[in-house]
């Protein structure tokens, strides 16, 4: 059996099946072992639980300061790469010894679409199309879902019509619905749509494998001017090229300004983490929109038909096909995407909820890659793949955990621990030291207000100067907004893996 086509524990039998199960529910295990253990010994042992939380707030002082340091590094790396005229640095290149030839390398750009209107798919080609990097050495495949129905093909037909003709190819295909063993999600509808491709242009016109780089963009992105010459930079630069996915800094900006506060911050601190992960490269996985080469998409067979979170997937596909060799190359370069709204502010709230639940449930990947650590352990990087597992198991722990330690297990002690504890010293000073630090670590808040608004696209002209105040005043709602839009979704995902009750693909509304 191919293990690294694996989706869930229910996919196999046996001896196999059983433990897959077990790695499943590893991680919300972790997790509601942490909550649950701390409350409980709150009541038993609240000295040596509040000595704990002193410990925890000073640790996560700790880490604010840490990771806002990534946070500064990455936004002048960010700068400065935007800065740049890639397409210029490009077309003066000359590429290393046994490199190809920048002029040689096709760029396929695959864009999945289910029910967004024409508007969204046409800003997405428009910025390809405006990007600067020769169209005739670009493929643009729009993939749009059977699902969608006559509604979906007339607008695929209508951007075929409107932009057939801009590129050296442009075709869409239509992903039939209900193929047996398959989720209703992006994955399936990449897979059908490159397999596609590769039939119809690729292996009918004779293109090398291994000079095509391919794009997959949620249909929303927009890139910046220079971002595929940007990418084919890299590739011709870096060691071992085959071997990577190359990530470029989500930033939520094509309707910042007009979504709703609650929102802007969630997507603003995601766009910051993905921010910090690029300075620490061995914590880099793929997210959303990102680029790898056409070599190891064909070499794992393309994307799972089976995963709600596909674009983490490939990565750690390639990782175990490659056995640990296999990495991504952050690019230090943006691409814009919508800021999660809906139709009113609270059908918003719902959306935006399903959305970071959707990405929590990227804790699927932890029983993938522990299986299939074991299945090869004697091939696999010891050092490396214990590494990975650790911070991967550490991550998504602590987007269940962190918040709801410092904000609500950070009291139980004075709740839980009765007049014994409640008379000592150390019960009268928890609240104060704890406020105190946690007051220290709302630097890192400030912080993320100042970057916030430095990469703010300019103020549309029918808002007024009140609007860009409420864009550094929403960040006060941030302790909120991590546990609201973070932790509890984040344990609802781990919840459902380890009850077995397996999420499906949620398709966030595209609302401008």
């Amino acid at each position: 059996m191919d293990y690294l086509k694996i989706g869930k524990a229910t996919e196999l039998n046996g001896r196999d099946r059983k433990i897959y199960r077990i790695l499943e529910i590893l991680p919300g295990f972790l997790s509601w072992s942490t909550l649950l253990l701390l409350i409980i010994l709150s009541y038993y042992t609240p000295v040596y639980i509040a000595y704990f939380l002193l410990a925890f707030d000073v640790y996560w002082l700790l880490l604010v300061m840490y990771l806002g340091i990534h946070l500064v590094v990455s936004y002048r790396k960010l700068k400065d790469n935007i800065k740049v005229d890639w397409n210029e640095k490009l077309r003066n290149f000359n590429s290393p010894s046994g490199r190809p030839d920048w002029k040689e390398i096709h760029q396929l750009i695959v864009l999945p679409t289910a029910f967004e209107d024409l508007e969204i798919i046409r800003s997405c080609i428009n910025s390809i199309l405006q990007d600067g990097f020769p169209t005739e050495q670009m493929i643009v495949v729009l993939a749009i879902e059977g699902r969608s129905g006559e509604a979906g093909l007339a607008r695929a037909k209508a951007i075929e019509q409107e932009y057939g003709h801009k590129f050296k190819h442009f075709i869409y295909t239509v992903h039939p619905d209900g193929i047996e063993g398959e989720i209703k999600g992006k994955g399936a509808n990449q897979a059908w749509a490159a397999i596609e491709v590769k039939k119809k242009i690729i292996d009918k016109y004779n293109f090398d494998y291994d000079k095509i780089l391919v794009s997959i963009f949620d249909i929303d992105t927009i890139v910046y001017q220079g971002y595929f010459a940007k990418l084919t930079y890299v590739f011709l630069t870096v060691d071992n090229p085959y071997r990577a996915s190359y990530q470029p800094i989500p930033l939520y900006f094509n309707n910042i300004w007009q979504a709703p506060f609650y929102s802007r911050v969630a997507a603003s601190s995601n766009t910051f983490w993905q921010m910090m992960q690029q300075i620490r490269q061995e914590k880099l996985a793929t997210y959303s929109s990102h680029s790898m080469t056409w070599r190891a998409l064909v070499d794992v067979g393309f994307w799972s038909t089976k995963m709600v979170s596909e674009d983490s997937r490939i990565f750690w596909h390639c990782l175990c096909f490659y056995k640990g060799d296999y990495r991504v190359e952050p690019l230090y370069f943006p691409v814009s995407m919508d800021t999660t709204m809906d139709e009113s502010f609270s059908k918003t709230a719902t959306t935006l909820y399903k959305q970071q639940r959707r990405w929590g449930w990227g804790v699927e990947n932890i029983p993938y890659l522990i299986f299939n650590f074991i299945k090869n352990y004697k091939t696999m990087p010891k050092g490396k793949m214990f590494g990975l597992i650790f911070v991967q198991l550490y991550g998504f722990h602590s987007w269940a955990t962190n918040a709801l330690i410092i904000a609500v297990i950070g009291w139980m002690p004075m709740l839980l621990g009765g007049d014994a504890f409640n008379s000592t010293v150390l019960s009268g000073n928890l609240p104060n030291i704890t406020r105190t630090l946690m007051t220290v670590a709302m630097l890192g808040m400030v912080l993320s207000a100042v970057i916030s608004t430095l990469l703010l696209p300019p103020r549309p002209k029918n808002y007024g100067f009140w609007k860009s105040i409420t864009m550094v005043l929403q960040w006060l709602i941030l302790p909120i907004s991590i546990i609201t839009f973070g932790s509890i979704p984040g344990i609802e995902a781990q919840t459902r893996l380890m009850l077995g009750k397996y999420m499906g693909f949620f398709v966030t509304p595209k609302t401008r």
